[in-house]
């Protein structure tokens, strides 16, 4: 799950132009990244459904995540992921914590960058739908390495905020990601973005 979310879900930084995009998905997206610097904190509900390329679903998944700024926060069951914009604290749930720099998960997409303007660097992208509530955006790594072949974001008009997406990995195997009830006024205290081994186990095992 760890692998795939981060491939899911941040950083609002660099910005580079290809020729070959889209200019009405970079339109859009634009508006994403300077809507969402207003935000004061995000918090969330999401889910996660990973299904077979002949479409049976694999797992299904329930979660919560924070953001603010370049610091996010994801649990689902037992599992938390923490990261302060610097460190990222990877917590399996029972007595184990792998801690890595943010730099370590480049060549992943984050919580933050799917919230975020990351998309002029890593990919090239073009507006494949505008109908109803969403603008679709289909995004490809402009880095043939990555372990995912395109990503589909869902830009919802009203909020002006992707809120859903769907990744294609290398084996043609599809993992969706949906926000729920949504909150971009949260107050957010810096401490949930750091993991605190004084509030779970005594023999917690800490890797780094």
């Amino acid at each position: 799950m760890k692998n795939y979310f981060l491939l899911l879900a941040i950083t609002f930084i660099s910005v580079s132009t290809f020729a070959q995009n889209d200019a009405n998905a970079k339109k859009i997206l634009d508006g994403v990244s300077a809507k969402l610097k207003t935000f004061k904190g995000i918090n969330a509900n999401f889910s996660y459904v990973s299904k077979s390329r002949s479409g049976k679903t694999n797992s299904a998944v329930n979660g919560k995540i924070l953001v603010k700024g370049n610091k996010y926060y994801i649990q689902q069951g037992k599992t938390e992921i923490f990261c302060d914009g610097s460190k990222t604290w990877n917590y399996n749930g029972d007595q184990e914590v792998t801690v890595s720099s943010v730099g370590d998960d480049a060549k992943t997409i984050t919580p933050q960058r799917l919230l975020s303007n990351f998309y002029d660097k890593d990919f090239t992208y073009k507006l494949i739908s505008s109908a109803g509530s969403f603008h679709e955006i289909e995004m490809t790594p402009v880095d043939r390495r990555k372990n995912f072949q395109k990503v589909n974001v869902f830009v919802d008009k009203a909020k002006m905020m992707i809120t859903k997406a769907r990744i294609l990995d290398k084996s043609s195997n599809i993992i969706e990601f949906t926000l729920r009830n949504i909150n971009t006024n949260a107050t957010i205290p810096d401490a949930s973005f750091v993991f605190n081994k004084n509030k779970y186990k005594k023999n917690i095992e800490v890797i780094e």
